[in-house]
């Protein structure tokens, strides 16, 4: 099939990803739409719902992998053009540096939806639906902050899990709001911070910081992967009841930890990415189809704590 602007029937929505390790599209045939990152579950559910949004519409969707390289996403961007599809759906790379090239798709006629982060010019995309960072931060920082002040005497040594060097921008966010948030109140004292965004990498990087900074007793991590590495790293060290984690994201595994009888995971905060993906390929949808939307919608997060079993445990079926 060629995509042709006048092909509105069966639009497509090219959906880019920030890495996945998958196959190429073939030109003739619909594929599922990739917003994959390191096979992190937030980007696989904004997948999900992009292809489920997009295909209930009668859209085609295209995927393609960039690795998450700011390159590799212009280039990609670039071929959408010359391919002259209807609408890009993506969660942009970086906030401001994915900006010039997704200008260039705006300029050429393509709607754009931007997901998660977003881009610093709201203007840009069509539309936007994000969870903001900082968001998601502050709000395992205050389950933090109640947590240090009851528990641990208003004081914590914290260890911290970032993904720096691959996204800046989000990770800072999320660090950032979260060690604002959490010492409010409290004396905080960051001992160590360095990145681990995969469960693999980040049991020993956890590892490796509770041995060398043995009076850290709290350990934060910005993401998924991070958060499962940090909490395996406790159980494995014996320092269950002595260490405590809190982290971002929410998936079966997480929801699970939080719900184990050592006392490992205390909070995490979740995103809605299955809806968000889907709202934004509706989204996408209906610019195509000369429909307004509103430019910004923010999809807000969801604080998930051990003490709250029933929140936890509705939020696990949820994923079922």
């Amino acid at each position: 099939m060629t995509i042709t602007k006048r092909n509105l029937l069966k639009s497509s929505i090219a959906a880019l990803a920030m890495a996945a390790a998958v196959p190429a599209y073939a030109q003739d045939s619909p594929v599922i739409a990739s917003i994959v990152f390191q096979g992190d579950q937030f980007m696989k559910s904004l997948q999900q719902g992009i292809k489920e949004g997009a295909e209930a519409g009668g859209a085609e969707v295209l995927e393609i992998n960039i690795d998450g390289d700011q390159t590799k996403e212009s280039q990609a961007i670039d071929t959408y053009i010359a391919r002259g599809v209807d609408a890009i759906v993506i969660a942009p790379l970086s906030t401001s540096g994915s900006a010039g090239a997704v200008q260039r798709a705006r300029d050429a006629g393509i709607m754009v939806i931007a997901l998660n982060g977003g881009l610093d010019d709201k203007s840009i995309p069509n539309a936007t639906f994000s969870t903001p960072n900082i968001d998601l931060g502050k709000a395992t920082g205050e389950a933090a902050a109640s947590f240090i002040a009851e528990r641990l005497g208003g004081k914590a040594n914290v260890g911290i899990l970032a993904f720096d060097s691959l996204l800046p921008e989000q990770s800072g966010q999320r660090t950032g709001g979260f060690e604002e948030t959490a010492a409010i109140g409290n004396e905080l004292n960051v001992v160590a911070r360095q990145d681990a965004w995969l469960p693999e990498k980040a049991v020993t990087v956890a590892t490796d910081m509770m041995t060398a900074n043995p009076e850290i007793n709290v350990i934060y991590a910005a993401n998924e992967g991070g958060t499962i590495g940090a909490m395996q790293a406790v159980r494995n060290a014996g320092k269950a009841g002595q260490v405590f984690v809190f982290g971002i994201d929410g998936s079966p595994q997480l929801a699970k930890g939080l719900l184990a009888g050592d006392n490992v995971l205390q909070a995490v905060t979740a995103q809605s990415p299955v809806e968000m993906g889907r709202m934004g390929a509706e989204a996408a949808l209906k610019v195509i189809a000369g429909a307004s939307v509103e430019a910004e919608t923010i999809v807000p997060t969801l604080p998930l704590n051990r003490n709250d079993k029933a929140g936890v445990e509705a939020f696990l079926a949820s994923l079922e």
